[in-house]
């Protein structure tokens, strides 16, 4: 039987848009041939119900907040101003991220959302990546990251980084070839029209 993974990606005033809607682009569309399950049932969550606001003013509605979510497989954690400014002091956001930690089997950031998950400590002695313009900053505040630079995204197993904003997809194939195979994630990147190196 084909499996099925609940996907979580994160939203928060000021995120990038590209850093959660190509993981959601990407992830949505993968199918299984030949098969009426999806890989994937992509769900977005925020702190509360309330419309966000993304950058540049796209608002989106989250289908869940922390108060209802249930528990995902897999965590994807934007970035984007509202994750390197606003986001990394806010205390609520920082403990749901750690305690999601607990009950995903993996956890993903695109772009600054890497300073999220540094903020929570689950970066401590692990390799990571973000966004070129914030790979300085990274690893000045958070001297226990190993910070990979040049990469488009860095595997630790449960926890994956990826660089800055369309990297994300990068991440998302990386994702599909992890847990369903290159065929598959060649097949979505070809509908896509996206050019992919696994």
């Amino acid at each position: 039987m084909d499996q099925q993974w609940k996907i979580g990606i994160l939203l928060f005033n000021e995120v990038e848009v590209m850093d959660f809607a190509g993981p959601f682009e990407v992830l949505s569309i993968t199918t299984y041939p030949r098969s009426n399950v999806k890989p994937f049932d992509v769900k977005t969550v925020a702190q509360t119900k309330e419309t966000v606001r993304a950058r540049y003013g796209l608002q989106v509605l989250p289908d869940y907040s922390f108060a209802d979510n249930p528990n995902f497989d897999i965590l994807i954690i934007p970035g984007g101003y509202g994750a390197e400014e606003i986001e990394i002091h806010n205390n609520i956001v920082i403990s749901w991220i750690k305690d999601q930690m607990n009950k995903v089997s993996i956890m993903t950031s695109v772009c600054t959302g890497a300073f999220l998950l540094a903020k929570a400590g689950l970066l401590d002695g692990k390799r990571a990546t973000t966004h070129w313009m914030d790979i300085d900053r990274l690893e000045k505040e958070f001297a226990n990251v190993v910070v990979q630079r040049g990469v488009k995204y860095v595997n630790e197993g449960s926890i994956i980084t990826s660089g800055g904003i369309s990297a994300g997809i990068n991440m998302s194939f990386f994702l599909i070839t992890k847990l369903i195979g290159e065929e598959i994630a060649r097949t979505t990147a070809k509908r896509m029209e996206y050019d992919i190196s696994i």
